[in-house]
């Protein structure tokens, strides 16, 4: 009753104007933090306190750091401590990179050569390395070059007059840098998700530009941070080349301060010189992070200047005049026959596949006709993904083989006998059977049409132009021809797997397979993806769908594969397999789903 009483008391009226009250003229006070000012007012007294003792203390002697600051000998020493540590971080960074990519690879030799030369260099000191570089005439007193087992010469120099102090020191950096910067570079590697090597992979992307296109720039942004620790490193080792002798910036401080005996004024000298450096260093770092950075946030801070520069720029999308889809619209574009090249059979030929002691695929047996649909479903764990990455060759099969139109995928026959190729052939290979993975895979630092465009100039040899001209009209029969200067991380997951499509068809492939292209979406974005490949379904190219949508592959498949325990179970048209299966197991399967 109490209740009742004071709700009745309130006044509607009141209430439905205080509900409209104008906020915008209130004046905002922010929240008073009383430990942060604080804090604050303790750290201007201990700065003021130290400039202050630092600059009315006539001992440190500014008169005498302003006379030798910018005195010649001064500026000759600080030049060449920039010179060496330009030349040893240009050549340290390119022999370490090389050094990185030799560990990582699949040659057993070359990465146990590059973990050797990484172990000896990172153990020994650097004043060490120097001496003993220094004094290599001692062991060797000319350096000579020959053809060998002949007695051609090609080359002989004596050691001392080849290796000059300076020589040695640029040397030493440079040996000492790369042994620390390969590891940087390798950790920069590892630190990319092995999805984007298996996406280039599956485009058909030669090896090289998998390493510089898309795995460096990726790695960049966890290799810059260490990598300029290291180059302010290794500026400030430049200091040790004081044991040869030879005058760079703290050597030249030394002899100075020897002769007039003002030791602390001209240690200032260097400091400030140092400081100097590390701060342009540390500057350029900040604008090189960021451009590495490009897709890996949603809303970048744009750079000095960028404006500017793209103006000047030439823009990566084409003109209408050139590219011919601007006046056309969605429809008429969607009416194109000619955006898929003419599907192709696929011939599984009793494949079978391990990891250790567990058999994921047993003598799985397929024939798929060109231009059909299949939908391969069943429990987790059932092989499925593995079969369809196993039709590409991204997994190399333990038994058996495959093809596409009578041609073998991963090997060339002679005879009776296969021959696996190399790498280079199983990626031109690859490029007719394209692959949309479950969690898209995208190039994250690459723009959507960037992604679109990097497989067909790069494998097909299409010109930029021809190959913006179709990713356009492929982004528009996506309906994302708004996006194609977005990043991967600027669109929705349906967006984003709308692009891996369209970037998978932008190579023309007579195969296209899907790894659950929905299962990594939430419910509502489910609707876009499947309408794409409904319409895809619709034009020849033959599609494989590993698929937990039941209804979809009723809806689309003209085959439905149901696989268990890396066998085919059952296998026929979708009204026959999801209506009336014959194999208990597949009953009881669909039993669950439906």
């Amino acid at each position: 009753m109490a209740l009742t009483t004071d709700f009745a008391g309130i006044d509607p009226a009141s209430a439905t104007s205080e509900t409209k009250t104008d906020y915008a003229r209130y004046r905002i006070v922010p929240a008073r933090h009383l430990g942060r000012i604080v804090g604050t007012i303790f750290a201007v007294l201990v700065l003021a306190v130290v400039l202050y003792s630092t600059f009315t203390n006539p001992r440190w002697g500014w008169g005498v750091f302003a006379e030798w600051f910018f005195a010649e000998p001064v500026l000759v020493g600080l030049g060449r401590t920039l010179l060496l540590t330009a030349l040893a971080a240009v050549s340290g960074s390119i022999l370490g990179t090389a050094l990185a990519l030799a560990r990582v690879s699949k040659s057993p030799l070359l990465a146990s050569l590059s973990s050797g030369y990484i172990w000896l260099l990172r153990s020994i000191p650097m004043i060490v390395l120097l001496l003993v570089l220094n004094n290599l005439g001692y062991l060797y007193e000319t350096i000579t070059i020959g053809v060998p087992f002949t007695d051609r010469v090609l080359f002989d120099y004596p050691t001392t007059q080849l290796l000059t102090p300076f020589a040695a020191a640029f040397l030493g950096l440079t040996l000492n840098q790369s042994a620390f910067f390969a590891e940087i570079v390798r950790g920069g590697i590892l630190s990319v998700d092995q999805g984007q090597l298996e996406a280039a992979a599956a485009l058909g992307l030669p090896r090289r530009r998998q390493a510089f296109r898309i795995v460096l720039p990726q790695a960049m942004r966890s290799i810059l941070p260490t990598g300029f620790n290291e180059l302010i490193g290794l500026a400030k080792s430049t200091s040790m080349v004081y044991v040869l002798a030879l005058p760079e910036l703290f050597y030249t401080v030394q002899v100075i301060y020897r002769r007039n005996l003002e030791v602390i004024p001209l240690l200032m000298v260097a400091t400030v010189w140092y400081l100097v450096i590390m701060t342009v260093l540390s500057v350029i770092q900040h604008y090189i992070e960021r451009y590495f950075s490009k897709g890996a946030v949603r809303n970048p801070t744009p750079l000095p200047f960028q404006a500017f520069f793209q103006r000047l720029r030439r823009p990566l999308t084409v003109a209408a005049s050139n590219a011919g889809t601007s006046t056309r619209t969605v429809a008429a574009i969607r009416r194109t026959t000619d955006l898929y090249a003419k599907g192709g059979a696929v011939r599984i030929h009793g494949i079978s596949k391990s990891f250790g002691a567990l058999k994921v695929l047993d003598n799985i047996e397929l024939s798929l006709p060109a231009g059909s649909v299949t939908a391969i479903i069943g429990p987790s764990g059932s092989g499925k993904s593995t079969l369809l990455r196993s039709i590409n060759h991204l997994e190399r099969v333990d038994g058996g083989f495959i093809s596409v139109d009578g041609e073998l995928v991963g090997y060339t026959q002679k005879g009776e006998v296969l021959y696996e190729l190399k790498e280079k052939d199983i990626l031109k290979r690859r490029t007719d059977i394209g692959m949309v993975f479950q969690s898209f895979n995208l190039f994250p630092h690459l723009t959507v049409l960037e992604n679109l465009i990097e497989a067909p100039t790069q494998v097909r040899g299409a010109s930029k132009e021809d190959a913006i001209a179709f990713a356009q009209e492929l982004l528009a029969r996506v309906g994302l021809s708004d996006k194609a200067d977005a990043y991967p991380r600027q669109l929705s997951g349906g967006q984003q797997q709308r692009v891996a499509i369209a970037r998978a068809l932008a190579l023309r492939p007579k195969v296209l397979l899907f790894d659950e292209p929905t299962s990594a979406l939430d419910p509502e974005l489910v609707g876009e993806v499947l309408d794409v490949i409904k319409e895809l379904a619709r034009t020849g190219t033959t599609l494989v769908i590993v698929t937990h949508e039941i209804g979809f592959a009723r809806e689309v498949a003209d085959t439905v594969v149901f696989m268990e325990g890396g066998h085919v179970i059952e296998t026929g048209a979708p009204a026959q397999i999801l209506n009336d299966p014959r194999h208990p197991r597949t009953r009881a399967f669909l039993a669950k789903v439906l």
